[in-house]
Order: C-alpha cells, then sequence, then structure tokens
C-alpha cells in the first residue's frame, strides 16, 4: 500500500475543471499528484488545526486540504448534478428527486450538537464552535447505496475520530449514536409518520467511528452541503452502506449498549446494524453482487467493503461476515 502525504499545494478535485462537466480521470488524477489507485490520507492532529470556518449560504470552504483519495482504474467523480439531485433523503420525501424539489425552505443556519452519554465533556456546540477547532479536508469516496446504486463523491469533512477526541469517551463507552434533526415545517416527509419513526438515529461502534475513514461532512465538490444531501453535518462512512450516512446531525450520544438504527426498528429482517458493504450477501429482494454506477451504462462488481478492505477490515477479524446484517 502506497502511502503519500499530500501538500496544501496540491490540486482539488472541484479547482481542476468546472463543476458542470464529467471529469476525465487521467487529468483528474494527474491533478491531484497520484497514479491510479494511490492513497493519499492527511489526518491533521488537534495541535495544527487551522481554525476552520464555514461560509453561510452555499459559498465555497476555503482552506480545504487535500486529504484521503482512493481510487480504481474505472472511477472518476459524478456529476455535481447528479450528486445533488439523485438521493435519499427521506425527510424531504421519498422519491430520488424529493430533496431537491422540497428542500429549499430548509434553514441550516443557526445550527447546534448536542453531544452527550458516556463522556467527560458533554455540551451543546453552535455549528462554527463544534467545526472550528479541526482542518477540513477533501476526502474522495465511493459511496455504495443498499438499493445497488453507487457514486464516487469529493467530500470536504473533519474526521470523526478527532472530533470525538475532543469530547473524551469513559472507558464504558462502546458505541455512539446520531440524530438527526426534527423539523417538520421544514422537513415535509417528517409529516408522514408513516415513512419512518423520527428522528432518523443511527450508530457506529466507536471503533469504527474512530478509523480514519469516518469523517463528519461538511460539503461537497468545495462548497458546504446542499440541503439536500444533508446540510450543514452529515456522517460519511464509505465501506458502509449509504443508510448509515445520517444527514442533518444535531446529536452525538456515547453509550455502552449497541444502538438501533432507524431501518433497524422499522425492517429488522432486511436492515441491521454494520450494514457493512459485502457483495456475497444478498439483500434479500436483490443481489449486492453488482451496482450501477450513475452515470454508467453497465453495471460494476460490488467490491468487498466497498473497496476498503485494506482500511477497515481489521475492525471485523474473527467476525462472521456471511450476514451483514
Amino acid at each position: 500500500m502506497l502511502i503519500r502525504q499530500k501538500r496544501k499545494s496540491d490540486a482539488l478535485s472541484y479547482e481542476i475543471t468546472p463543476q458542470s462537466l464529467y471529469l476525465d480521470r487521467r487529468q483528474f488524477i494527474e491533478g491531484l499528484g497520484m497514479a491510479a489507485g494511490s492513497l493519499a490520507l492527511s489526518a491533521a492532529p488537534l495541535s495544527h488545526a487551522h481554525g476552520a470556518t464555514l461560509p453561510r449560504g452555499n459559498g465555497e470552504i476555503e482552506g480545504i486540504v487535500g486529504g484521503y483519495s482512493k481510487l480504481g482504474k474505472n472511477d472518476e467523480l459524478t456529476h455535481l448534478n447528479a450528486v445533488t439531485t439523485y438521493n435519499n433523503f427521506y425527510e424531504f420525501g421519498t422519491g430520488k428527486e424529493d430533496p431537491g424539489r422540497h428542500s429549499g425552505a430548509f434553514k441550516p443556519r443557526p445550527w447546534q450538537i448536542k453531544v452527550d452519554g458516556l463522556c467527560a465533556n458533554p455540551g451543546t456546540l453552535d455549528l462554527d464552535d463544534f467545526v472550528r477547532p479541526h482542518t477540513i479536508e477533501e476526502r474522495i469516496y465511493r459511496m455504495r447505496c443498499v438499493e445497488a446504486w453507487s457514486m464516487v463523491i469529493p467530500w470536504a469533512g473533519i474526521p470523526l475520530g478527532e472530533i470525538i477526541k475532543r469530547f473524551e469517551p469513559l472507558g464504558s463507552a462502546r458505541y455512539v449514536s446520531f440524530e438527526t434533526i426534527v423539523r417538520p415545517e421544514e422537513m415535509p416527509g417528517q409529516r408522514r409518520s408513516h415513512i419512518l419513526p423520527w428522528p432518523y438515529v443511527e450508530g457506529l461502534r466507536l471503533d469504527e467511528a474512530a478509523n480514519p475513514l469516518t469523517i463528519m461532512a461538511v460539503g461537497l465538490y468545495g462548497s458546504v452541503l446542499p440541503n439536500q444531501n444533508g446540510a450543514p453535518l452529515r456522517l460519511v462512512v464509505p465501506w458502509k452502506y449509504g443508510f448509515k450516512g445520517i444527514k442533518s446531525v444535531v446529536r452525538m450520544t456515547f453509550t455502552e449498549e449497541e444502538p438501533k438504527n432507524t431501518w433497524q426498528i422499522m425492517n429488522p429482517p432486511e436492515y441491521g446494524f454494520y450494514a457493512n458493504v459485502n457483495p456475497k450477501v444478498d439483500h434479500p429482494r436483490w443481489s449486492q453482487a453488482s451496482e450501477r454506477r450513475i452515470g454508467d451504462f453497465r453495471r460494476r462488481a460490488t467490491l468487498m467493503f466497498n473497496g476498503y478492505e485494506e482500511e477497515v477490515g481489521q475492525l471485523y477479524a474473527g467476525m462472521d461476515l456471511s450476514n451483514y446484517y
């Protein structure tokens, strides 16, 4: 495995070509100064953090540094338009286009995040205070939906492991759970209780949360998160199915017991806690062996752990991976 520390001067993906165009993969890789399939990992320690700030509205985020990227020869960034118009965010409706159509009234500012449970430093922080101690990194990840479609997205975010350190989880804490905001007046899907129980909840084992790949995203394509993509703060765990990536997060809770996530509560025979991408285990209603990359005509084989087995496989040593639920 090649590990390379990217310089702050390295080009970021959104600086190479206009967002309105699909990026040529060779130009994209050359612009980042990486060989195909290489790995770059930047995780700035807290003592060297830059004091990140986020713009108001939908502006570009200043001071993003190059972070982790590991792409295969057939990976290209998904068109920005597809990333922002084809997604699941049931708080705004069940259709793929509903989040883009119905999220205009949502207000991601002001915003607070409550951190509680088994930790030494609980508290409620404004978004700016939550983000400020950290360096915002660009992380280019594959995103694999449990519905068997996928994208490649250049996120801007903060390693969740760094955030966790600030709140000092107690020795008894084994998991961290997350909640999304409940605002039915701004989120029309939440006016219909039959869709899902609200708030949407998710969780990770603490070692999963602390893995260097796990981030709290505050942007994509160099700008702050659009409402339909989980503004202003969402979880990104690239080796798990996309429903683990809870959006519009307002609470983190450290706990000793494994939390139940929303889909696990709704349909336990089909969805569980881990939700690791596993092409060898089918969903009860469809195969997970292949996927449809948005923008491609042909299907492609799904990779174990979405292609991140080398980075995260050790987390599940000794576990029975024949059932990802």
